[in-house]
C-alpha cells in the first residue's frame, strides 16, 4: 500500500530514545487518508506521539467498507525501499502485482508479504468481481541495515500456525509468539498476531518482556491489560510484560504488534525507509527515471508520481547535524 499524501512529511524514527522500558497505556490518535476513489485508511503509525513498535513502523486499519458498487482498493504502481509490506485482510480481496511478475489474490487471514529489499514496484487492487466487504491493515515493517539491499521478494502463505489460551484464539502472522513461528520471513525479533476472543473469553496472553507492544483493534470491543478498545484503535503497551490479560463481552479481535526496540535511526519518507537524505533522492530519481524499481505489468492504469521534496535536508535522529 502506498503512502498517498501528496505532501508527506519526513519522519525521523529507529533508536531507543522513545521507547517506554515499562508498561503504559497510551492511545496513540489516528488520521482519514483517502486510498483510491473509494477507501479512507486510519492512519495510525507513525503518529506525532510515536514513530516505532519495534521494527513495525507504518500502519493503517481500513473498514469494513461495503464496496459492492465501489471500484474498492485501487492503488497504482508505485515504489518501495529498506522496508517489508505486511497485507492482513478479514474481509474482501486484494489482488497484489509487483516488478518481479508476482500476480497473487490475497484472501482473508492469508500472509501476503513483500520484502523490497534494495528496491521493488507493487500495485493493489480489489479484483474487478469481489465480495461486499472489504476490512483489513496493511502494516510495514523497517528492515536492519544488514538487510536492506537485500534482493526483493513476494511471500504469500494461506496457512499459518495458530495459539489458543483459555478461548484465545491468535494466528501468528510474523515472527514468534509463544513458541509457533509464522513462515514469514523476518529480519528482527519481531511479532504480528491476530487475536480472537469470542464473547465472555478471559485470559492471559504469554509474551516477551523484552519487546515493546501495540494492540490494534480489528472488530468488536476487546480489552486489553484492562483498557477497552474500540475498532480502529492502536495502543501503545511499552515493554516489561510477561504476559497480557485479554477478555471480551462481545465477539473481538485485535493484532498485536510487538518486537525488539529498533535501535537504528531512519528517516521514512512517501513509500521509502532509508538512513540519509541523499538516499531518499536518489530512490525518488530512481523512480521517475525509470531506474532500480522495475516494471508492473497487468495493471490498468498510470503509476503514481513521486511527490516532491521537502525543502529541508532529512537527517535522522542522532546524526550531527
Amino acid at each position: 500500500m502506498s503512502n498517498l499524501d501528496l505532501k508527506p512529511s519526513p519522519t525521523l524514527c529507529g533508536g531507543r530514545e522513545d521507547v517506554t522500558a515499562r508498561p503504559v497505556h497510551e492511545l496513540l490518535p489516528s488520521k482519514n487518508v483517502p486510498l483510491g476513489e473509494s477507501t479512507v485508511v486510519r492512519r495510525l503509525l507513525p503518529s506525532i506521539r510515536r514513530r516505532m513498535i519495534g521494527a513495525w513502523c507504518f500502519v493503517d486499519h481500513y473498514g469494513p467498507d461495503d464496496i459492492a458498487d465501489e471500484p474498492g482498493m485501487q492503488v497504482a504502481p508505485h515504489p518501495h525501499m529498506g522496508l517489508q509490506t505486511v497485507s492482513w485482510l478479514h474481509d474482501g480481496e486484494v489482488l497484489h502485482r509487483d516488478s518481479l511478475g508476482s500476480l497473487q489474490t490475497v484472501r482473508p487471514k492469508e500472509l501476503g508479504l513483500m520484502t523490497s529489499g534494495r528496491a521493488i514496484a507493487h500495485s493493489e487492487e480489489s479484483p474487478r468481481e469481489h465480495a461486499r466487504l472489504l476490512h483489513g491493515a496493511q502494516l510495514w515493517v523497517a528492515l536492519p541495515d544488514a538487510h536492506r539491499h537485500t534482493e526483493p521478494t513476494w511471500e504469500h502463505h494461506a496457512e499459518l500456525p495458530r495459539v489458543t489460551h483459555h478461548g484465545i484464539d491468535a494466528t501468528v502472522v510474523l515472527g514468534e509468539l509463544d513458541g509457533a513461528a509464522s513462515p514469514g520471513t523476518a529480519f528482527t525479533p519481531i511479532v504480528g498476531a491476530d487475536v480472537t476472543l469470542p464473547a465472555g473469553a478471559s485470559g492471559r496472553l504469554p509474551i516477551e518482556p523484552d519487546f515493546e507492544y501495540a494492540a490494534l483493534t480489528m472488530s468488536g470491543e476487546a480489552e486489553v491489560d484492562g483498557v477497552r478498545l474500540a475498532p480502529g484503535s492502536l495502543l501503545y503497551l511499552g515493554c516489561g510484560r510477561r504476559e497480557l490479560p485479554l477478555r471480551a463481552d462481545v465477539d473481538s479481535s485485535f493484532m498485536l504488534l510487538g518486537g525488539e526496540p529498533f535501535e537504528e535511526h531512519l528517516v521514512m519518507w512517501w513509500n521509502f525507509v532509508g538512513r540519509s537524505h541523499d538516499e531518499i533522492a536518489q530512490a525518488r530519481e530512481d523512480w521517475m527515471t525509470g531506474e532500480r524499481f522495475g516494471e508492473v505489468r497487468g495493471y490498468d492504469g498510470a503509476p503514481l508520481a513521486a511527490p516532491a521534496l521537502p525543502p529541508v535536508p532529512l537527517k535522522p535522529r542522532g546524526r550531527a547535524r
